[in-house]
């Protein structure tokens, strides 16, 4: 059985989302990093019914939470942190980012029905990095350690890795993240019944 996860921070203010800062404040920025972590949550609960499901979490659990299993982020980097994240979940796990509060249960599903058939998944971010990654009886060390991460070629470094380690792997569909004031507002038109788009719609600044 697979385990569905999002990597994730506390949103807490000054930490999540600084380069939403200007024009949003530190605690506008938290209020949308809530609600995309929210919505990526929601998501998951409407995903595949026999996935397991965690937070793999920095900083301290919030009523955001709804009953699932938390993992503590260990480890310096992301390379790090997400190789930790794979050895704690043990056994297969799509690991999904919280900067697409877009993301549908169906797109999670057709991830977790990719991994059943490959040896790792990814899905493509417009930036160029990936919004998940999924690894199933691969060494997440030698898959993850020492890739660039929050780069333009963080996902061609990745594929780089995975085929030179010969690691069978799929990709699903691309999505566009959140980064920066002019992402949370294409995501927020592209998705406007989210619980972001309403958080952004209420800010003024959207």
């Amino acid at each position: 059985m697979s385990t569905l996860a999002v990597i994730a921070k506390a949103p807490v203010p000054g930490r999540v989302k600084t380069r939403l800062c200007p024009p949003c404040t530190p605690g506008q920025a938290a209020a949308l990093a809530e609600a995309a972590l929210r919505d990526t949550l929601d998501a998951m609960a409407r995903a595949r019914p026999a996935a397991r499901r965690a937070v793999v979490l920095d900083g301290d659990a919030g009523p955001w939470l709804d009953g699932e299993r938390v993992v503590a982020q260990r480890g310096g980097g992301l390379d790090e942190r997400l190789a930790a994240a794979f050895a704690d979940l043990a056994g297969p796990a799509l690991i999904v980012g919280m900067d697409t509060p877009q993301v549908t249960p169906a797109q999670l599903d057709r991830a977790l029905s990719a991994l059943d058939e490959h040896a790792a998944v990814l899905g493509p971010a417009a930036d160029g990095g990936y919004w998940c990654i999924g690894l199933r009886g691969v060494d997440p060390a030698r898959a993850l350690h020492g890739v660039p991460m929050s780069a333009p070629h963080t996902l061609a470094a990745q594929r780089e890795r995975l085929r030179r380690l010969r690691v069978p792997f799929a990709e699903v569909d691309e999505l566009h993240d959140v980064d920066t004031i002019a992402d949370a507002r294409a995501v927020g038109a592209a998705a406007p019944r989210t619980r972001f788009a309403r958080t952004l719609g209420g800010l003024g600044i959207g």
